[in-house]
């Protein structure tokens, strides 16, 4: 599949499940890893319930957190705002391929637009 061909709208959901994937639909590998790094380093060292609920014998972390009255904003903060940005770095990424794509097209001395 060339570039202009493959769709960019399944980046972004992508990117909501794990950051990073979106970047690696994208074709931006290195990217995605660091996104994807940076996103896993944010759940284990900046979450403030990870530390301690994941040393701590009793119950596992991930029981822990998917109980919802358990958890607190703080605990989620830091790696739901690198979500986030992930996914706002996915957009700018496909709206600048679009627009580059719109130019080169418009370009085009073979267009038939002038």
């Amino acid at each position: 599949m060339s570039e202009l061909s493959r769709p960019v709208w399944p980046a972004y959901p992508l990117s909501a499940l794990v950051a990073g994937l979106g970047h690696c639909y994208l074709g931006r590998w290195k990217r995605g890893g660091i996104w994807f790094v940076l996103y896993a380093l944010a759940l284990a060292f900046l979450s403030a319930r990870s530390l301690s609920g994941a040393l701590a014998p009793g119950e596992p972390f991930v029981v822990t957190a998917l109980q919802f009255n358990a958890v607190s904003y703080a605990d989620v903060a830091v790696p739901l705002a690198i979500l986030l940005v992930c996914l706002l770095d996915v957009y700018l990424i496909g709206l600048t391929e679009r627009t580059a794509a719109l130019t080169a097209s418009a370009d085009d001395p073979r267009s038939n637009s002038s």
